[in-house]
């Protein structure tokens, strides 16, 4: 049978790696793939660079739609990233009738829903195991390997840059600024490291899992995005003491309405810093991996583990897409996964839940002034709150000052309470004039 051609659209990072690895092991994609996948055209600004990379035998272009307009190419790989350009020419493959696999998170996080129609609608496939946590293929579990589960909750270690940041931060005893220098001269980091430290790039993967996941939307602009540049030694260091690591962690559950919390039915999507005890195996992900757990009501906790960025471990991905692509590329269109695990035309409308409405428990920090009452003026606040507490921990004065400080660290550990409730009493907290400090709050996760 002919060899199904492909046509790749960037030749960076992962597009040299895809290009490398399709080559290197094409015998055994061949064999598992029933023919032979071949990129016959690469388009990219530097052509010279590429046909470099290529050599003899495969066309280089410069212009993008020169691929997709091509009538020989069957797939399209699309490795430009981004919202803009990306967008265009994937909608075009799409429009021409070309498969389409993509690493682009952010474009599918943020257009998924209109691009996935657009496929559907032309009989053709969307796949993206590559956008989501690189090599792990975290997609390919929860699309097919879990179907027969009710998703309870996903949290996932989804950004190795901030990940191998917090190790750092804990191993050294390194406030978050000096490591990021060190991160960036080691190549973990960008230039421009804004989208990993703050959670950006984190949350685009995890909406694409709590689509899947649940059989919604995809709705980045629902999610909860908060990063890690506010977080300092200390609370790494005082989270250790007590049997907890601090992760960036994407999170999506399912929610039931319960008239007791006040809370309503729905789906949290959240990014955020969380204490996670040190005896789960996620709290143990260390340097730049990554990490996904998935609770599902049949199968219990399951948890898939690798490199998630780089050139090999993302072109794995790419290539899997691929051959699923070539196995199902003579199928109906009607027997193919769909794009988001469940059919289009029954896809939930359950809401993503506002911040204020998640249920989650609380480490707090407060710096405050070392004198009788301070303590019980803090809990009689919580306790009016309806929030019970775990655990506290309290400094010695000259431990956080130095001898003769008249301040202290107060550490608190709460059980679970709506975050409307828990702001409330920050609220209240930070007003007192014995708080000397903006307070801490970072959440808590057991993922029991």
């Amino acid at each position: 049978m002919k060899p199904i051609q492909v046509g790749l659209l960037g030749m960076g990072v992962v597009g040299s790696g895809t290009f490398n690895v399709l080559r290197r092991n094409q015998e055994e994609i061949k064999r598992r793939a029933g023919r032979g996948i071949e990129i016959t055209m690469v388009a990219d600004l530097d052509v010279a660079r590429a046909q470099g990379l290529v050599g003899e035998g495969v066309q280089v272009v410069n212009e993008a739609r020169a691929v997709i307009a091509n009538p020989d190419i069957d797939i399209v790989i699309e490795l430009i990233g981004g919202y803009g350009i990306a967008k265009a020419l994937v909608l075009e493959a799409i429009a021409a009738g070309k498969h389409v696999v993509t690493a682009n998170k952010a474009l599918l996080a943020v257009h998924g829903t209109e691009i996935f129609a657009a496929a559907s609608a032309k009989g053709v496939m969307v796949a993206f195991e590559a956008a989501v946590a690189g090599g792990i293929p975290i997609i390919k579990a929860l699309r097919e390997g879990l179907t027969a589960n009710s998703i309870q909750w996903i949290a996932g270690i989804i950004n190795g840059t901030t990940n191998f940041i917090l190790s750092e931060m804990r191993d050294k005893g390194l406030d978050f600024d000096v490591v990021l220098k060190e991160a960036q001269r080691l190549g973990y980091a960008e230039a421009d490291p804004t989208f990993d430290i703050e959670g950006v790039d984190a949350a685009h993967k995890a909406t694409i899992m709590s689509a899947i996941a649940f059989g919604i939307p995809v709705q980045f602009d629902k999610a909860y995005v908060e990063g890690i540049t506010k977080l300092g030694a200390a609370d790494i260091k005082y989270a250790e003491q007590l049997g907890y690591r601090i992760k960036l962690l994407g999170i999506t559950k399912r929610r039931e309405a319960d008239a007791t919390k006040g809370t309503s039915a729905g789906i949290e999507l959240r990014v955020h810093p969380s204490l996670v005890p040190t005896k789960r195996l996620i709290a143990n992900v260390e340097g730049a991996m990554n990490a996904v757990m998935v609770q599902g009501d049949a199968v219990g906790t399951t948890l898939y583990y690798g490199k998630g960025a780089g050139s090999e471990p993302t072109a794995s991905a790419v290539i899997a897409d691929l051959v699923d692509i070539t196995r199902l590329h003579t199928a109906d269109a009607a027997q193919r996964v769909p794009h988001l695990a469940f059919q289009p035309n029954a896809m939930s409308d359950l809401p993503v839940l506002p911040m204020s409405e998640v249920v989650t428990s609380y480490y707090l920090r407060l710096r405050v002034a070392d004198e009788t009452g301070v303590l019980a003026k803090v809990t009689g606040i919580l306790a009016e709150a309806g929030i019970s507490i775990d655990a506290v921990l309290q400094r010695e004065a000259d431990e956080v000052g130095g001898e003769g400080s008249t301040q202290t660290d107060l550490i608190i550990l709460t059980h679970d309470c709506v975050e409307a409730r828990m702001n409330a009493a920050l609220a209240q907290m930070q007003a007192l004039p014995t708080v000397l400090a903006p307070i801490t709050r970072i959440r808590k996760e057991e993922l029991a």
